[in-house]
């Protein structure tokens, strides 16, 4: 509803009606005792007599009790009531205008204390439907909240000073906690709760849950996905709020669909308490019905300032219910009215959420978008007279249809914002990751059931559900609160898509790539320990070879023993050492994406074959220092000199000093030549593995090695032969 600008200048006039006694003058009697509210009254009416006539422009309302001079009437003096709450100013003929101005001051019954002067608000004439069961019944103002009050004080002036002031004018005193049905079992309190709920505040703590997906993630032929019900705004319904069905005459009325919701304020005060919100709620079906003769509340729903969300007229929720809001296109259209004023105050986050989810749930039933724009037929206004096709924006408020200023100036400006929640796309919507997968760049690689996480900053309420999609097919779908759902899928390339569906039926997708595969990585060989050259002072120097596949790709490689070492996955040997005489054991795991692992293990024992015991042919002679094994090796300057090793291994290397004028070695292995080995160095180092050699599998061999006798630098010195078994 709205707030008119007509200038308050003529005579004031006017009388009361006294229900429990006459006050003289402006003294404010003590608040009366009263009987329970099921004894009250749910309607006072108090007559409010006017005169005709010209009036003096501009002239101010008197004060009350006291003649105004010059003038032709008093304003009405204060008069006690029975118990009421929330009041009106209605008159017979709902086609007539105001066209004039009422104030009213009441007093609070808890301390006697009066308030200060309203102005009771008038959009015109009455938006029922012709023809409706809403039809006829009286004009009126919008009704105003005032709380618990027990007297009333009125004041009446023309608009221009010469019309007069519409016919069976008074004031309508409504109490909604009279004749109040009983309360519902199970029916939930209205409050700041069930306002955190219908705004989706509570997003942050959304539900993870929902079903197991199993087999290849396509839906089995012949066997829909139960898709979630579209999902209805968190509501106080009328049994809630205790709504007065026993007023209601008739059934409701229905239209064909709604394309376009009208947004209203109630034009009352801001300063209620949300805890009154449902009585406010009861007050207005009350004046709706009683005063104004309509069959029902007029709003297809309200909301109060805390975000709380009220069903309006009966009829159901999720039908198109023909209401009494918007005159001349109560047809195809739904309302919600924000109680309060909201003429300079902005609505709060949470009622915009609200709105916007209202507007998303009953516009989006249809097929169509809040951001879209659409041409409705009047049936009869005055500002758009019966055939008059007009477009509004589908989310439009009650000022595009009428001469009027509601929905208030500060709550008309956010309707674009508004437009945007309920008409947007789900906004920063993305799969988070995947739990119980891996992901390496765009893909996720696992090797069991995954659950896919995903988020949005889009409010709970304004969602609708999430559908899973794998390989093309829908294999789940999630309520909107839901942020996860298991999947088990066979083994193989999948392509996993999660598709978020706003209210309005607006949906956004994430996709990626999901490989199952439940089988571990494999060794095409290895792990395999080979002698390799390297200081033999106190440990043997070895090579840890291995390779490792894995058609998804490995993750890791990680030596665990006897140390751990990350090898990472595109190493194929390891330099370590190990200790002669004993045996030592290396344990590879290779990991691949999907978390499978396999582990490999080797255990080799190096063994030292001294100098002494091998088959020689030549010159030798006997070396001695702390730098040679056993504290001797021996060391032969003649050319064809040789030493013969016979064993059983997988890998041998040779121990030998090397020197500045160390000469070379010929080797030959099981008979055959395999090369020459220079023992010349920068510096002298003895326990050297100068040459190596390894083998697949350990086996029976020979080494044999022949002094050179290289020029000026014969001499070599032999310290063993290392193999491992």
């Amino acid at each position: 509803m709205t707030r008119t600008s007509n200038r308050i200048v003529a005579a004031v006039t006017g009388a009361a009606v006294a229900i429990t006694g006459t006050v003289t003058g402006t003294a404010a009697p003590a608040p009366p005792a009263y009987a329970a509210p099921a004894a009250e009254p749910a309607l006072q009416t108090l007559a409010l007599p006017t005169t005709s006539g010209a009036t003096p422009a501009g002239t101010s309302f008197a004060a009350p009790g006291t003649a105004r001079a010059g003038g032709t009437g008093l304003a009405v003096a204060p008069r006690v009531t029975k118990p009421f709450s929330l009041l009106g100013a209605t008159w017979t003929d709902p086609q007539a205008r105001l066209g004039g101005t009422v104030q009213v001051r009441t007093r609070a019954a808890a301390d006697g204390r009066w308030s200060a002067w309203r102005t009771l608000e008038s959009d015109g004439t009455s938006p029922a439907a012709p023809g409706s069961a809403d039809a006829g019944g009286r004009g009126s103002t919008d009704p105003v909240w005032v709380g618990d009050s027990d007297a009333v004080e009125a004041r009446v002036a023309t608009g221009d000073g010469t019309r007069p002031l519409p016919a069976g004018l008074r004031l309508d005193l409504i109490n909604p906690d009279a004749d109040l049905p009983a309360p519902v079992a199970g029916t939930p309190s209205p409050g700041p709760a069930a306002s955190a709920s219908a705004s989706g505040a509570s997003d942050s703590a959304a539900q993870v849950g929902g079903g197991s997906v199993a087999g290849t993630g396509r839906a089995a032929v012949g066997t829909a996905v139960a898709v979630p019900p579209r999902p209805a705004p968190a509501v106080v319904s009328r049994a809630g709020w205790r709504a007065n069905e026993a007023m209601v005459a008739d059934p409701p009325e229905y239209t064909t669909d709604v394309q376009v919701l009208f947004v209203h304020h109630t034009a009352t005060s801001n300063d209620y308490s949300c805890a009154d919100s449902a009585r406010i709620v009861r007050g207005i079906q009350a004046y709706h019905v009683r005063s104004n003769g309509w069959n029902d509340i007029g709003y297809n729903f309200l909301v109060d300032k805390c975000g709380t969300l009220f069903e309006g007229r009966g009829g159901g929720v999720d039908q198109p219910v023909l209401g009494a809001h918007t005159l001349g296109f109560n047809s195809h259209s739904a309302a919600i009215a924000v109680i309060g004023d909201y003429t300079g105050r902005a609505v709060s986050t949470k009622v915009r959420w609200v709105i916007a989810q209202v507007a998303a749930y009953k516009i989006g039933m249809y097929g169509h978008l809040a951001t879209e724009r659409t041409a409705l037929v009047s049936s009869g206004g005055e500002r758009f007279p019966a055939g008059t096709r007009v477009t509004f924006n589908r989310v439009s408020g009650h000022r595009d249809a009428g001469r009027t200023a509601c929905p208030g100036n500060a709550l008309y400006g956010q309707l674009g914002t508004i437009r945007g929640l309920a008409g947007g796309a789900p906004a920063g919507f993305k799969m988070a990751r995947m739990t119980g997968a891996t992901q390496v760049g765009a893909a996720f690689y696992a090797r069991g059931p995954v659950r896919p996480l995903w988020t949005t900053t889009t409010p709970t309420a304004l969602l609708n559900r999430f559908d899973v999609i794998v390989d093309g097919a829908v294999v789940a779908s999630a309520p909107r609160a839901h942020r996860t759902t298991l999947l088990n899928l066979n083994p193989g390339r999948h392509v996993v898509t999660v598709r978020a569906y706003h209210l309005s039926g607006r949906a956004v997708s994430q996709t990626r790539a999901l490989v199952v595969d439940r089988t571990a990585p494999t060794y095409t060989s290895g792990p395999a320990v080979w002698l390799r050259g390297g200081s033999l002072d106190g440990s043997v120097p070895i090579y840890l070879r291995w390779t490792a596949t894995d058609p998804g790709g490995l993750r890791s490689v990680t030596l665990t023993r006897p140390s751990v070492v990350a090898l990472g996955t595109t190493a194929r040997a390891w330099a370590g050492t190990a200790t002669p005489g004993r045996p030592t054991t290396w344990s590879i795991r290779a990991a691949d994406r999907a978390g499978n692992t396999r582990t490999a293990t080797v255990t080799r024992t190096p063994l030292l074959l001294t100098e002494r015991t091998t088959a020689r042919t030549g010159r030798w002679a006997n070396v001695t220092g702390r730098g040679y094994f056993g504290g001797s090796a021996l060391r032969s300057i003649t050319a064809g000199s040789s030493m013969t090793w016979t064993f059983t291994g997988s890998s041998a290397s040779l121990a030998a000093s090397r020197t500045p004028t160390s000469g070379r070695l010929k080797v030959y292995v099981d008979g055959r030549y395999s090369g020459v080995v220079d023992l010349r160095s920068r510096t002298t180092s003895h326990r050297m593995a100068v040459w190596a050699r390894s083998w697949p599998a350990s086996a029976t061999h020979t080494v044999r090695v022949v002094v050179q006798g290289t020029t000026g630098r014969p001499g070599v010195a032999l310290d063993g032969l290392v193999l491992l078994r």
